[in-house]
Parts: C-alpha cells; structure tokens; sequence
C-alpha cells in the first residue's frame, strides 16, 4: 500500500453512513463534562491469518476528546486504529470480528461503503506523506477528489490555520509540500485531513519521526482540534499520552484491552498490576 493510497482514503463524503442518532451513552468526563460516545467497540477480534492480533476489545471513545492508545510494540494498538476506517480490509490476510460502531452503527454491516467510511473518518500517518504538489494543492486534493463546492481558497486557508501552518506557508502556498521541514510535512498532512471535515481523526503516532519542537507543536494542534473533532491517537511515548489524552486504553502483549479510563486514573490510580507495571517501567 502506497502513502498515497493510505492518504486518499482520508477525505469526508457527504453520504450518510452513520446514524447519527443512535449513540447517547456518556462516555467520557473530561473536558467540558459529560460527552457521548462516538465510537464503540463491541468484543472486537482481529486475526492476519490464524495469529489473533486483538482479543475481544471493548471500549467506547467519546466525543470531542482526544483518547490515547498505548502499550507496547506489537499489542494491537494501530491494528485496532485501523479497525476503526477498515483499513485492514486492504490486508488480505486481515479478518476482522465482533462489532465497531459510529455512533451507533456497525461500520462492518454489509451496508457501509469502506471508501465512504474513509471519508469520513480522516487518518493521519506515523510518517509525513505529502503528495508531490504544491502545499494549496495538497491541502485541496480531498475537496477536488469530492468535488466539493465552496471556495476553495478560504478552506485552504482556514485549515492551514487549524493546522497551525498558515503563518509560515502563506506566501509560498504553491511551492511544494516536500520543500517543508517534517515538523510542517506532519502539520501539511493534518491540514489535508481535516479541509474536507471529517468527524473522527486517528493519529497513528504523528510525532514519533519528529524532532522535541514539532512534537510539541504537533501536542499542543491535537489539543486545539479536539474541540472540533474526535481524535484518537496511537503513541509508545506514555509521557505524551498523559499529557494530551484525556482518556487513556492500555493495551498488552496478547492484544488483550488490560485498561481503559480516564488518563489521569490511568497513571495515578491504575486498577490493574500490569498496567501499573508497565507505565512504571517493570516490563514492556
């Protein structure tokens, strides 16, 4: 699978894949109180061939927050982020049970276009993959591949702002998106996701190839966009998630979902040993 071919399937459609009506159960507390929940996991399994890679997980990720997944190498943390846009369908050996709901509806059903779902569900990778365009044309490529209408200079611009880029490429928009550094490569790719407004955004480690500056300023966008969007992130760096995430799910070896609560409870006054253990270092 190509970096564009990951990419294309990020942009929002307009087709109505989800019920948005469904959904009413709090699942969450953070900022801003009570929310409701988004995306739900019923007893999810993931096998690539007869190795099982994620073992029953449950969970329900709330609205308008930012929920971390971590654990460590090889525990099912980017295999389950996946689940949520079905891009393991495009593994072959990928087999996937159990329910994963969008506000209420299996996103598995027969009925649910993947392409469409894409859409709707924007993702953004561990490395930076701007196209080979000008930055305006990489940030406009999702609206132009669903002819959306509107003006397509202000969207540009608005989401070059939420990306916290506008400032440094405002005049230079048509040079090329590979002439950034990959701080601002990362901030170009997050850009290009959100201009077609999807309704969840999964961060599949986003500063784990960037320098302490660009993570920084990469912490402090995913802060500011979960007031827009529901955001999920996979990240190894615990001192990241606790920082950003106001819900926290510990995965383990096994791909087993050990803990899932409220990130402060996760670090201060986690309810499992092995939790405790691997955020103090004792193994992982």
């Amino acid at each position: 699978m190509t970096d564009e071919t990951q990419q294309t399937a990020d942009p929002r459609s307009e087709e109505p894949i989800v019920e948005t009506d469904v959904s009413e159960s709090v699942a969450g507390t953070g900022r801003g109180g009570p929310t409701r929940t988004v995306v739900e996991a019923r007893d999810v399994d993931v096998y690539y061939n007869d190795v099982q890679a994620l073992d029953g997980i449950s969970l329900a990720i709330p609205e308008n927050r930012v929920t971390a997944m971590i654990g460590p190498s090889g525990c099912g943390k980017s295999t389950f982020l996946r689940c949520i846009n079905r891009m393991n369908d495009l593994i072959d050996a990928a087999r996937v049970e159990g329910e994963l709901r969008i506000r209420g509806k299996n996103v598995y059903d027969d009925d649910v276009d993947p392409v469409a779902l894409r859409r709707r569900v924007g993702m953004v990778f561990q490395k930076p993959n701007p196209f080979p365009k000008s930055i305006y044309d990489n940030v406009a490529y999702g609206l132009e591949i669903q002819d959306k209408e509107g003006d397509y200079d202000e969207i540009v611009e608005e989401s070059l702002k939420r990306a916290a880029l506008w400032d440094e490429v405002k005049d230079k928009l048509h040079t090329s998106g590979l002439d950034l550094s990959g701080g601002q490569q990362q901030r170009l790719c997050i850009a290009r996701a959100i201009a077609t407004d999807p309704e969840v955004l999964l961060m599949d480690e986003p500063a784990s190839a960037l320098d302490p500056v660009a993570t920084s300023k990469i912490e402090d966008l995913i802060d500011d966009l979960a007031g827009e969007y529901t955001v999920v992130i996979v990240t190894h760096n615990m001192q990241q998630a606790a920082r950003i995430s106001d819900k926290t799910a510990v995965f383990l070896t096994g791909g087993e979902l050990v803990e899932f609560d409220d990130t402060e409870t996760v670090f201060q006054n986690p309810s499992s040993q092995r939790v405790e253990d691997y955020i103090t270092g004792k193994f992982g």
